[in-house]
């Protein structure tokens, strides 16, 4: 069984960090580019960064300089280090396992608020 299962989301003021962390279990996780997206109550789900499975990275503008994506294979766990939060960043961040399918986590949720 495929599981994706996030972690580190939370309550942060603005100019504030968090780290998400994203373990997958039930795939070979060196051969899958892993990504975060993030999504508000009726708006689409939006690239936040990927990684692939040689480490190449790719940001979304509007993280790119704060937000950094890294992948640990040893513990098959793909990380999202956020730093200097704004109000906007708002959102429920969903990890994905892209290769010879596709896999989605279940969310957590970043709520930047002063």
């Amino acid at each position: 069984q495929v599981q994706l299962v996030e972690s580190g989301g939370g309550l942060v003021q603005p100019g504030g960090s968090l780290r998400l962390s994203c373990v997958a279990s039930g795939i070979s996780f060196s051969i899958y580019d892993m990504g975060w997206y993030r999504q508000n109550p009726g708006q689409e789900r939006e690239l936040v960064a990927t990684i692939t499975a040689g480490g190449n990275t790719r940001y979304a503008d509007s993280v790119k300089g704060r937000f950094t994506i890294s992948r640990f294979s040893a513990k098959t766990t793909a990380y999202l280090q956020m730093n200097n939060l704004k109000f906007e960043d708002t959102a429920v961040y969903y990890c994905q396992a892209l290769g010879p399918k596709e896999y989605w986590g279940q969310g957590t949720q970043v709520t930047v608020s002063s």
